[in-house]
């Protein structure tokens, strides 16, 4: 059985894009992961930053979920800052942490973005589709929410969730 997690990276821990996760997530049954509930700095190339909450997040999540989910809110027509700050240490587990970097190997991803308008553009979702590939994931899907909208309804149908 595959178990699923969304991980929410958003500047706003009530925001527009936790409301719709908590929705999401009481309605699929799925775990929840709030990158603002930890911290872990930018990549380094030194990797002096070894001793953050990073590692431990991750490898808690490889072991525990087959699909990853990231939730995040749109600002300046890309993925947040703690969500981009997350994949840019994924470089750690291509250098330094290599064993649990090949566990993602074989697992889903799918993201799920927000903003005041009713569709983005298709290159928005580039950073992760590319992600995916070269990290050996398979990319599931993506689906953006208005987050106007999400008020007037309480169902979500989110095709990669299960």
């Amino acid at each position: 059985m595959s178990k699923s997690v969304i991980i929410v990276g958003s500047s706003r821990k009530n925001g527009n894009t936790t409301k719709i996760v908590d929705e999401l997530a009481k309605q699929y049954d799925i775990d929840i992961i709030n990158l603002s509930n930890y911290n872990f700095s930018y990549y380094d190339y030194e990797s002096n930053n070894r001793n953050d909450d990073f590692f431990q997040l991750i490898k808690g999540i490889i072991d525990k979920y087959d699909t990853l989910i990231f939730a995040t809110p749109v600002y300046w027509y890309s993925m947040s800052g703690i969500m981009k700050v997350f994949f840019d240490r994924f470089s750690d587990l291509l250098q330094i942490e290599k064993e649990t970097g090949r566990k993602l190997r074989g697992k889903n991803m799918a993201v799920l973005s927000n903003s005041n308008e009713n569709k983005l553009d298709y290159d928005f979702y580039l950073p992760f589709k590319k992600s995916a590939e070269y990290l050996g994931m398979n990319y599931i899907g993506d689906r953006h929410i208005n987050a106007d909208l999400i008020k007037k309804t309480q169902n979500l149908e989110i095709a990669f969730i299960k």
